[in-house]
């Protein structure tokens, strides 16, 4: 049976252990304490990174959420500018239309007056009923005669083609009226020709 060491030798082994590991810490840095404050200087800079990183992220978030916007609008724009310019160009197109049947109901107006006299005269009828007809499709359309007799004289509504001196009636006044006007849906399509006393 072999004799076992006695302990004393056993805390010089540990002593001795102990010794090179703490001169093993001091020739390697990163096992002394200096290397925690390395870690913490890695890990603040890390950070920094990630927050400046976050911060650039952010911006351009807003600045791409900023160009959504101004496209919206500008397309919200486009659509309303759009749907305007189909407007107008429907009612000018409808205003030509229009402008093609006045004549006729000059003319049908004329024969109406000529014929004032006549009664229980079918081609009378016929063109009254006509006229009728014309007339309510007009109305449907928005188109209005101006009055013109006996208002004030607008330049906007009519046109002047006869100058008088009356005393008996006011400055700008119409008297007589030589082809009528009419608007569409507040738009003047033809002006009335009229006499003014000034």
């Amino acid at each position: 049976m072999k004799k076992e060491k006695h302990p004393k030798n056993a805390n010089e082994n540990t002593k001795e252990m102990n010794a090179e590991e703490i001169n093993k810490g001091a020739e390697n840095p990163e096992v002394s304490g200096t290397s925690d404050v390395k870690g913490d200087e890695t890990v603040n800079t890390e950070i920094e990174e990630l927050k400046a990183n976050l911060e650039e992220k952010a911006k351009q978030c807003e600045d791409f959420k900023n160009m959504v916007q101004r496209t919206a609008a500008e397309f919200d724009n486009y659509k309303k500018r759009t749907i305007k310019e189909k407007e107008a160009l429907s009612l000018d197109i409808a205003i030509d239309t229009v402008n093609t049947f006045l004549p006729v109901v000059d003319n049908l107006e004329r024969a109406l007056k000529a014929a004032e006299d006549m009664e229980n005269n079918p081609l009378k009828e016929g063109v009254e009923m006509v006229m009728r007809q014309l007339k309510d499709c007009l109305d449907k359309l928005g188109v209005e005669a101006i009055e013109a007799v006996n208002n004030s004289f607008d330049p906007e509504l009519h046109n002047a083609v006869m100058h008088v001196t009356d005393d008996e009636v006011g400055e700008n006044i119409v008297v007589e009226e030589f082809q009528k006007g009419y608007t569409m849906k507040g738009k003047v399509i033809r002006h009335s020709m009229v006499k003014v006393v000034n």
